[in-house]
């Protein structure tokens, strides 16, 4: 069984291509003969390199040149796509556990969207604090930061029109949020489509991951970052705790400044890395 996973990153304020090489780390350390793609134009440091198997240029030039939100190439990933199939990572993840049975649902897909996270504390999030726009306009809840693709005919026609929506934003979706989104851009799509049923599955319990986004997690006060509420441990076993809960599957730290060099060093020396 295939177990192949890509990502895409630009470099802006962020070094994009920084938590790619983490995340590569954290594939690796916990899949066994994972593939794992990175999508750039930026430099990759040289002892990530072996991380990868395909380091590919973003084709096409760079539609997202001009934008803060890296998001225009995002539509390409499927047209360079080194595999048959893969699961798509946004960089700021973390895999904690081996996901390997994962792709014995999504081969049932030509794509698929996770539309459920969770808590650290391994609760469904039921807030829609910063998704109130997808329940105004009753939009599929879909989440672009984890979804898996193919190279069937569906799946390129939703990227398809994934990119028209992108590139032409206004048009689309000028009422709903002004600047464009990756999420609300594949919900369109869905929409437009009519296709809901054909790329998630809300009954099922994975793929999924922790979402740290903060005032998702339960807390009753309102917070802009979930570091100044919660401590997290990164231990020298690979296993990350925040506050007294273990986590695991795939983590989504969002917090640019959560990977910290004890991290990376942790992940390099069980790795082998120089």
């Amino acid at each position: 069984m295939n177990k192949n996973f890509i990502m895409l990153a630009q470099n802006s304020k962020y070094n994009y291509v920084e938590q790619a090489c983490v995340c590569a780390m954290s594939i690796h350390s916990t899949i066994d003969n994972a593939n794992v793609s990175l999508i750039t134009n930026d430099k990759v440091p040289e002892k990530y390199l072996d991380l990868f198997d395909n380091i590919i240029p973003i084709p096409w030039g760079d539609l997202a040149e001009k934008h803060e939100w890296k998001i225009h190439n995002r539509w390409k990933i499927l047209h360079v796509l080194p595999y048959d199939d893969a699961i798509v990572l946004d960089t700021d993840m973390l895999i904690l556990d081996d996901i390997s049975h994962w792709f014995e649902f999504l081969k049932k897909y030509p794509i698929f969207f996770t539309s459920r996270v969770k808590t650290y504390r391994n609760e469904w999030v039921e807030n829609d604090f910063y998704r109130k726009k997808f329940t105004k306009h009753n939009l599929p809840n879909l989440y672009t930061g984890l979804h898996y693709i193919t190279k069937d005919p569906f799946a390129f026609e939703f990227y398809s029109v994934l990119d028209k929506i992108i590139q032409n934003w206004k048009d689309f979706a000028g009422d709903i949020q002004k600047e464009a989104s990756v999420d609300v851009a594949a919900a369109l799509a869905a929409s437009i489509i009519g296709c809901e049923e054909s790329v998630t599955n809300s009954n099922v319990t994975y793929p999924t991951f922790v979402h740290m986004k903060p005032n998702i997690q339960g807390w009753k006060d309102i917070s802009e970052t979930w570091q100044n509420k919660v401590s997290a441990y990164f231990t020298n076993k690979n296993e990350l705790w925040i506050g007294n809960h273990q986590q695991q599957g795939v983590f989504h730290y969002t917090e640019k400044d959560f990977i910290k060099e004890d991290i990376k060093k942790i992940y390099e020396s069980s790795l082998g890395i120089l």
